[in-house]
């Protein structure tokens, strides 16, 4: 009996081992050389920008880091599938994080990666959880999209997942820190929030050489689908960085206004004065009917001054975004002072 439980105890053991191993492995997706790369472009890797989204010393379940393993050899490989996802807390709350890898082949989308984010978008669905999409990816591998779009349990049945959590009311948030090409620029366009890192981040259905080839026009790709033509001209996307931390600062503000299901959506936070002083109001709102500032009256009736402004650039006739009043969270807008 005793040799039977020592023996048993040293194969456990052993297979734990193997299994770390193999974890390593994976953990370095596509190898430090393409790692170095997106440090190179200022980018950081899929796990770098979770563990900088994720609350200091909060946990994070990582889930399918398995998938994938051992698949696709010939074509080198598809460690994690592609895309590494699982739930912890982003400002107190929480989520669900799906982050392409871009050092796997570009984050291209294998049959396997579209199964992985299937089964992420149940898990959200099930426990209604908000999910966090960090969006850097080629889009579909070509030389297999033959088997990534047929069945209804492959790639396409994200969008309508896309489309089934919104109306469930479970907030979707993409923040495209690289390429999002094709059939992968839906996802993050039918969030209920895009942001976009100038400069890396951009979003088209067909790149600058299909341009070219179409009607023989020379453009370049963040021309074409950057973060200042999707924030200032399409109005696809909602905001822009300059920077990755930046941009996962947003998103951590932006969860940080969100209420709870079962309290009807409400949700409060330590009520602050605004820093700006009320009373000045009486001096900004005129009486005479001459224009006025709406962000003057704004930062003037919510907590501590601070208001997230939505859609900056875009349609700016109005002004739209968030802030807590008395430690509520609430929506603002109003028109622009006339210029």
């Amino acid at each position: 009996m005793n040799l039977d439980f020592n023996r048993n105890e040293d194969q456990m053991k052993l297979a734990l081992s193997q299994m770390r191993q193999r974890l390593e492995k994976i953990y370095e997706g596509g190898g430090r050389k393409a790692q170095e790369k997106q440090k190179e472009k200022n980018k950081l890797t899929a796990r770098q920008r979770i563990e900088y989204l994720l609350d200091k010393d909060s946990p994070f379940t990582e889930l399918c880091a398995f998938a994938g393993y051992e698949m696709y050899k010939e074509q080198g490989g598809c460690p994690a599938g592609g895309t590494v996802a699982g739930v912890g807390y982003v400002s107190g709350r929480q989520c669900m994080i799906v982050a392409n890898d871009q050092t796997v082949k570009a984050g291209a989308w294998f049959p396997i990666t579209g199964k992985k984010n299937l089964r992420m978008q149940e898990i959200a669905m099930e426990n209604r959880l908000p999910v966090i999409y960090l969006v850097d990816s080629a889009g579909v591998f070509l030389p297999m999209q033959d088997e990534i779009f047929p069945d209804k349990e492959h790639f396409g049945r994200i969008f309508r997942n896309n489309a089934r959590m919104s109306g469930m009311g479970i907030t979707q948030i993409s923040a495209v820190m690289g390429a999002c090409v094709a059939g992968g620029a839906y996802l993050p366009i039918m969030s209920d929030e895009t942001l976009m890192v100038e400069g890396n981040g951009s979003i088209f259905l067909a790149g600058s050489y299909l341009v070219k080839a179409a009607i023989g026009e020379d453009i370049d790709n963040e021309t074409l689908g950057g973060a200042v033509t999707h924030t200032e001209i399409s109005g696809i996307a909602d905001y822009k960085f300059k920077t990755e931390q930046e941009c996962m600062d947003h998103i951590k503000k932006m969860m940080s206004m969100l209420g709870e299901k079962n309290k009807a959506g409400f949700d409060r936070a330590k009520p602050l004065p605004p820093k700006k002083n009320p009373e000045e109001l009486y001096g900004i709102f005129p009486s005479d009917g001459k224009p006025y500032d709406m962000l003057d009256i704004i930062e003037r009736i919510v907590d501590d001054s601070e208001f997230e402004e939505f859609k900056k650039d875009y349609g700016k006739t109005i002004i739209c975004g968030y802030g807590r009043m008395d430690g509520w969270a609430v929506g603002h807008c109003g028109q622009p002072a006339e210029k």
